[in-house]
Formats: structure tokens, C-alpha cells, sequence
């Protein structure tokens, strides 16, 4: 499938989404549009492995008929014995299995012929999806799916004609292209974002639009050290803890992969319950196995994860790469032992007003020596008094900044404000700070602003090549920044104004006596013709 017909399927489905929703919140309704596109990518995904470890056993889908019968419920019911076996292996070869009545197919035969069994059969899928699908269980994956909602209707039969209507419609535009599990993944990220977009300000809980997510990917991705020679061969492990959706994740993994390396394990922490099980649908439905992620649903900065909190310095987890998007000046509440917390007791603790330092100090507490990480944070961490300016002085005193981005206005969907991302490392080699001024390199859009590729390749070349131009970037020393007591605003050290011409005096002057004299023979010429008339010369 192109590109092109993949941008078509997210908004066949995305016109289905809006036909369909009626009343219901957008909110609401993305729940129920996502889980069902999770629900065809796991039946096709399974089918396909099925099929292949069957061989010339699986049932010919078209020698079977109308009735809602798909080739597994046929092997099924001619193969009881085999069935235990069958999915012992499917386990171990696609790591997952999923009852035949539970598959896409049979779903969509019930809805089209409105079944009144359909709404007890996904009831009964969600449910064997989250407990039996998986080595791992995924409780709560559906949990914000409610299908006994009076949104859906009042009663089982309305709920049951609403369900009938939603998938019957996703299953007819989905129809109208060949989908394979990369398409239904890249169709899923269209769909989250497009519901961010109507989502306003609550988007910013979920969703990293795709091209801040690309500098930043881009980032960690290069050699930590030294990025000049390219992409790292490999990461062992990346961790975002404020994760959404995973997109941000995702997106690393997929740099990795086309650049020719491996990545292992991905790690992500999200205290939303929705965002959560949105981000656990996403890792499955771009083919991250249950075995090569975690995600964790509990309080960053409470850091409740207990894996995280490992006293033992042997096995204290700690990641090759580290990226974030975090709420931006999120008020919390630090409690007095905070000052004593590992992450926060050698730099101190954030103010209560803006928890931006917390977010950071955890993700550089958890990265390793040769790590690289780069979060997305508001431009007041770089100028801020108080406790942020401690913070700040002792992140710098102890070489860990190593480049800062600003970046335009409007970028997101859930505030205009400008941002920057800061890259981090605890073993950087330059001394000095890479500030790189990209606030006003972008395209204005109808709503929000947008960096096309040449923008973001210009950002990621001029941090991996350390390079200066003016008006845009400058290696700014230690002593400089000392000097300016440690404030880092991007403005003082990268300006975009453009200084004003120099004016040549002399010729300036010289201008003004050639109009002078042009001046003197135009008047005399006037009083001859005044004088002719019998009128009076000027003056």
C-alpha cells in the first residue's frame, strides 16, 4: 500500500468516526473506534500466522459459505482434539491467540446481520483479550470501553443496533483498501491524531505530534557521544515516563529499525488509565511483541513503579536513551522527604508551581553514563529564579546540558506556547552548550504551525555536527553562561534579529549635496520662465 493510500485509510476512517459519534464526546467515541482497529489488527495478524502454521490444512475462505463461519471456526470444529496443541504453538510463534468467535471476521458477520448476540460476544472477547490472549496480562486494557453506556443507547437492543451500525461502517471503509499490519498501525497513529486535534488542551495528555517526535527520536538515536558518526548500531533500552500514547516510543523504535539497527526493550510510565491503555494497544498494533515492552500505569513523580525504585546500585535499572514529553508546569506536591529522594537530593527540588525539574531530574536519575536524553520542556527552566535557578546551576556546574532547542510558537495541540527540548547527557565531551534558535523556522497552518522535513533535518544536523550559523546556532562556553548567572535563555546567546544596516556617512552626504545643487538649477530655471511672465522669482 503507498503512502498515499495509507493517509486515505485514516481518513476513510476518520469520516466513519465523525458520521458515526452523533452525540457521543469525541473523547468517548475514540475509544471505541481505536479498540475495534486494534481488534481487526490482532484477528488479521493471527489469522495470517494461523494460516501459515496450518498450511494446507487451513480452510479455503471461499469454499466455507455466508454464514459467518471463518476458516479457523471451521478448523475448530472439524480438529477438537488438535485445538490445545494448536495454540500451545500459535503462542510461541504469533504470542497470542484468539478464539475464533472473537475474531474480526465473525464480529463483523455479527453486526452486519444484526445479530443480537453481538454486543455479549465483544463483551466476551475484550475480556478473553485481556486475561488469556497473552503470556502477559493485559488487565484493564478495554476498561474505558463501556458497552453497557447509555451513549451507546438505553438498552441492550439499542446498545447492541449502535454497535451494529459502528462496525458494519469501519468494516465497509476498511474494506475499500488491502490492509496489512503496517497500514492499520500508521491508520491508528492518523486516528489518535486527529482526535487530539479535536481534543484541544486535553490532547497534550496523550499525543507528541510526529514531527517534534522525529527531533527527538533523531536525537537519542545517534551516537551518544558522538553523534557525528551516525545512528547507534543498537539501543538496549528506551524509557519514556510520561508516555501517552506511545507514539514518542514508537517513533524511536521505527528510527532504529530503518537506520539498519536493533533496539530491545521499551519501557513507559503513564498515569492517565485511558492513555495507558491506548499506548499498550499501540505498542501491539505496530508488532512490538508483549515480551519486548512494559508499560506502567502509576504516578511519575510519586516514582510508584517498584522496579524503578531498586535500592541495589547492581540493579538499578537504567536506560541507554531517555525521552519525554511532560505536562508543562505541572503543580505538585512535594513532600518534605523529597529532598532526600535520590533523584531530586543532589540537585534539589522543584518549586510546587512547576514540577518541570522533577520531570527531568527522574529521567536523568535513571539514564546510564553514555546515555542520551532529550525532553520537551517550557522556556521557563531556562530563566526562572528560586529553587529552578539552583537546579539549573547545578545541572550546568556538573556538565549535563548539552544542547538546547527553541523551538516556534503553536506547535501543539495543547498550547501555543513556545517550548524547547533540552538533550542531556551525564558524560558529555564538549565543554561548552550547543544553543540552536529554530523559533522562527516553520510553515504557519490553520491551526497549528508545522516543520516540514527540511526543518527538522536542519535542527538534527546542526546538534549532530555541533555546528554555528548565525542567527540560528552558536557553541556558547561555560564562561559565557557563568557570566550570565547561569541563565539560559536562548535569546541572549542565539538572537534572530538581524542587525540593522551600516549607513555610509559620505555618501550619504554626498547624495544630499548632488539634490541639493539639482535643487538650486531647477529653481533658477523656473524664476527665467517667471520673470518672462512679468511674475515675481521665488526667493
Amino acid at each position: 500500500m503507498t503512502e498515499n493510500d495509507q493517509k486515505q485509510l485514516g481518513k476513510t476512517l476518520w469520516a466513519v468516526a465523525d458520521q458515526l459519534r452523533g452525540t457521543m464526546d469525541a473523547d468517548d467515541f475514540r475509544d471505541y473506534m481505536l479498540s475495534f482497529l486494534f481488534l481487526r489488527y490482532l484477528s488479521d495478524n493471527y489469522e495470517a500466522a494461523a494460516k501459515k502454521e496450518l498450511g494446507s490444512d487451513y480452510p479455503d475462505p471461499h469454499a466455507i459459505g455466508n454464514a459467518g463461519r471463518t476458516p479457523l471456526s471451521v478448523w475448530y470444529a472439524e480438529n477438537p482434539a488438535d485445538v490445545v496443541a494448536f495454540e500451545q504453538q500459535m503462542r510461541r510463534k504469533a504470542h497470542y491467540v484468539i478464539k475464533p468467535k472473537y475474531v474480526w471476521g465473525h464480529i463483523v458477520h455479527l453486526a452486519k446481520t444484526e445479530d443480537d448476540t453481538l454486543l455479549d460476544t465483544l463483551q466476551g472477547g475484550f475480556k478473553y483479550i485481556e486475561e488469556e490472549s497473552f503470556q502477559s496480562h493485559f488487565q484493564g486494557l478495554f476498561s474505558e470501553i463501556n458497552l453497557g453506556s447509555d451513549k451507546l443507547g438505553r438498552n441492550y437492543h439499542d446498545r447492541n443496533a449502535k454497535l451494529c451500525a459502528i462496525i458494519s461502517e469501519i468494516a465497509r471503509g476498511m474494506a475499500l483498501f488491502s490492509t496489512d499490519s503496517d497500514t492499520l498501525g500508521d491508520a491508528y497513529e492518523y486516528l489518535i491524531g486527529q482526535f487530539a486535534a479535536g481534543s484541544g488542551k486535553k490532547a497534550g495528555e496523550f499525543y507528541t505530534p510526529q514531527q517534534i517526535s522525529s527531533i527527538l527520536s533523531a536525537i537519542v538515536t545517534l551516537d551518544s557521544q558522538e553523534p557525528k558518526t551516525g545512528p547507534r548500531r543498537s539501543l538496549a533500552s528506551v524509557f519514556d515516563f510520561a508516555c501517552g500514547s506511545g507514539s514518542l516510543l514508537l517513533n524511536v523504535r521505527h528510527r532504529m529499525t530503518e537506520a539498519g539497527g536493533s533496539i530491545g526493550r521499551i519501557y513507559g510510565q503513564e498515569s492517565n488509565i485511558t492513555t495507558y491503555n491506548l499506548a499498550r494497544m499501540n505498542m501491539l498494533l505496530h508488532g512490538v511483541k508483549d515480551t519486548e515492552f512494559e508499560i506502567w500505569h502509576g504516578d511519575t513523580l510519586k516514582n510508584d513503579w517498584d522496579w524503578l525504585r531498586e535500592t541495589n546500585p547492581a540493579k538499578k535499572p537504567k536506560f541507554d536513551a531517555v525521552v519525554a514529553n511532560p505536562p508543562f508546569s505541572y503543580r505538585w506536591e512535594s513532600k518534605d522527604e523529597a529532598s532526600q529522594d535520590p533523584r531530586f537530593k543532589n540537585h534539589g527540588v522543584a518549586p510546587k508551581s512547576a514540577a518541570d525539574f522533577a520531570f527531568l531530574l527522574h529521567g536523568l536519575h535513571y539514564l546510564k553514563d553514555d546515555g542520551v536524553m532529550a525532553i520537551i520542556l517550557p522556556h521557563g527552566v531556562l530563566f526562572r529564579g528560586g529553587k529552578e535557578a539552583d537546579i539549573r546551576t547545578k545541572l550546568l556546574t556538573d556538565g549535563h546540558i548539552d544542547t538546547i532547542i527553541g523551538l516556534p510558537a503553536n506547535l501543539f495541540y495543547s498550547t501555543g506556547i513556545p517550548v524547547c527540548i533540552l538533550v542531556l547527557k551525564k558524560c558529555k565531551k564538549p565543554d561548552d552548550v550547543l544553543f540552536i534558535n529554530a523559533a522562527e523556522h516553520f510553515v504557519k497552518g490553520k491551526r497549528q504551525n508545522q516543520l516540514t522535513d527540511e526543518h527538522i533535518q536542519r535542527i538534527v544536523g546542526t546538534y549532530q555536527n555541533r555546528d554555528e550559523h548565525e542567527r540560528y546556532s552558536r557553541r556558547v562556553a561555560m564562561k559565557e553562561i557563568v557570566e550570565n548567572d547561569y541563565n539560559l535563555n536562548i535569546s541572549r546567546y542565539v538572537s534572530t534579529a538581524e542587525a540593522e544596516q551600516a549607513i555610509d556617512l559620505t555618501a550619504v552626504h554626498a547624495d544630499l549635496e548632488a539634490i541639493e545643487t539639482t535643487i538650486d538649477e531647477a529653481k533658477k530655471r523656473h524664476n527665467a520662465f517667471l520673470v518672462e511672465l512679468g511674475l515675481a522669482p521665488l526667493p
